[in-house]
């Protein structure tokens, strides 16, 4: 059983790749595998590396870009059932974790393009499942591996931080703090530190970057998140339909005799939620790795429960309910509908575009739109570029406003002549001018008044439309600016901004 639910999911996402094209932050990753390090801006580098294998192995097409993720969900819903199984579930509970897993709207967003969350989220669930073989199995060797885990996870995004501060909540208020007393959850965390390490060592060389990414995001782009509000956002991003499983999972795991073994999870669990509430704009996503193992209780308790009863039965027919609430729920996470006919259908149910970002939005969610207009947006610039004088081409740059723009155009630019981008949003600032050595500039997006400062000549050549895309890439003036006041050094240091 545990098989067919992972191919499923499998299925599903495959068979999806292509129906939308690249997402915002896919081109920006794509760009970044052309300036290889130890670290970026706004995440570290294993992710990176892994997408510059598959872009040199199975080249850049939406199926071999989301292949990876794909099967990375695949193998969180197929360990979500593990998980059940090992705390004592038979098959009911295991279907009931699993069908939760397949059909979480985070979960399935997530999975549907190439990032590093679809990892993030196994490297949690496969911690989970390590946590749970330790107090089932007590072999201590297993912390050498969970401690790898953890590591290779704090490679490829942070967050495991939140991850590695819950579970060591859990272990100091569990009866598991005796395992402090031994060497091995020491070990596993000079493990997992001395895999983070480069990233740190990076931090360091380039002056600290992320954390002035992380407060300007927190302080300029993300919305304020009350405790109500975050409580929303975990009902509504990981399906309504599950709620009545992870809740009650978590009860399992605090009362029940049963569940009481793996309470670990559950403070660990609650740890990170009171972290993210904290922090006052965390979006509702980030704690979405953690229901993994809510999942897995909450199907090992309702079986458990329902067996006690004698009405299991009643434990198929809501797996049933489950698989009719993704039904109805999964277009709002995957691009099931073609544009036009998702905003209809969520005109239907009366859900409203939505955005965790003080962004403007139009008939589409941010999440969709981001899908939208790349090529448009390309196809303009790509004008402007090519109705220079023959002359001035070769030392003309285009100076994109954010990474989405820029990797738009180093990746669809090359099959019109366009040279790389530049910009100074979050890596691409590092990676300095590209040899601009103060020829035309294609700019996008500023305004007239603040270019006039910097430039002897500017001249409007066209505007930005992309259609459903986020309102701020739409309608945008495009520049053809010459004659720089400042230097080169002045110029890019006003450019910066990591956000």
């Amino acid at each position: 059983m545990i098989l067919l639910f992972a191919l499923a999911k499998l299925v599903l996402h495959l068979a999806t790749s292509s129906s939308y094209g690249l997402f915002r932050d896919e081109l920006y990753y794509l760009a970044c595998t052309e300036h290889l390090g130890l670290g970026y801006v706004d995440h570290p580098a294993l992710s990176i590396l892994v997408l510059w294998v598959v872009r040199h192995g199975l080249g850049t097409s939406l199926l071999a870009l989301r292949l990876l993720p794909a099967l990375a969900g695949a193998a969180t819903v197929a360990l979500v059932g593990l998980i059940a199984r090992r705390m004592g579930g038979g098959h009911l509970a295991q279907a009931l974790a699993m069908t939760a897993a397949l059909i979480a709207g985070q979960f399935l967003s997530s999975d549907g393009y190439y990032s590093m969350n679809a990892f993030d989220i196994l490297v949690w669930c496969l911690a989970g499942y390590l946590v749970v073989l330790l107090i089932t199995d007590g072999d201590p060797r297993l912390w050498l591996l969970l401690g790898l885990i953890l590591g290779l996870g704090l490679a490829n995004k942070i967050s495991v931080l939140w991850l590695g501060a819950g579970l060591g909540v859990g272990i100091l208020l569990s009866a598991e703090r005796r395992w402090l007393r031994t060497r091995w959850p020491w070990l596993a965390g000079g493990i997992a530190g001395l895999l983070g390490a480069p990233y740190l060592v990076w931090q360091v060389q380039n002056g600290w970057p992320t954390r002035e990414f992380i407060h300007n995001a927190t302080a300029e782009k993300m919305v304020q998140v009350s405790l109500g509000a975050f409580l929303h956002g975990q009902v509504e991003t990981m399906n309504p339909f599950t709620l009545p499983l992870w809740l009650g999972g978590l009860a399992w795991l605090f009362f029940h005799p049963q569940g009481k073994r793996f309470r670990i999870l559950a403070w660990a669990y609650l740890a990170v939620f009171v972290i993210l509430v904290a922090n006052g704009s965390s979006r509702a996503g980030y704690l979405s790795p953690a229901y993994t193992w809510l999942f897995a209780a909450g199907g090992a308790g309702a079986e458990a429960v329902l067996a006690r009863w004698r009405v299991s039965w009643a434990g198929w027919v809501a797996v049933a309910v489950l698989l009719a609430g993704g039904v109805v729920g999964a277009p709002f996470a995957l691009p099931l509908l073609p544009a036009d006919r998702y905003v209809r259908y969520a005109a239907a149910l009366g859900v409203q575009p939505a955005t965790e970002e003080r962004k403007e939005l139009s008939a589409l969610p941010q999440f969709f739109a981001d899908f939208q207009g790349w090529p448009q947006i390309v196809d303009t610039l790509a004008g402007v570029y090519n109705l220079l004088p023959a002359g001035e081409r070769p030392q003309a740059r285009v100076l994109a406003p954010d990474y989405g723009v820029a990797g738009a155009v180093d990746f669809f630019g090359p099959a019109h002549g366009l040279p790389h981008a530049i910009s100074g949003h979050n890596s691409y600032w590092l990676w300095g001018p590209d040899g601009w050595d103060g020829g035309p500039l294609i700019v996008v997006g500023w305004r007239q008044e603040r270019l006039a400062e910097l430039f002897g000549r500017v001249e409007r050549a066209a505007t930005i439309e992309c259609g459903l895309c986020m309102p701020y890439e739409n309608h945008r003036p495009v520049w053809v600016c010459r004659d720089p006041k400042v230097s080169i050094a002045a110029f890019w240091a006003q450019v910066k901004h990591y956000d």
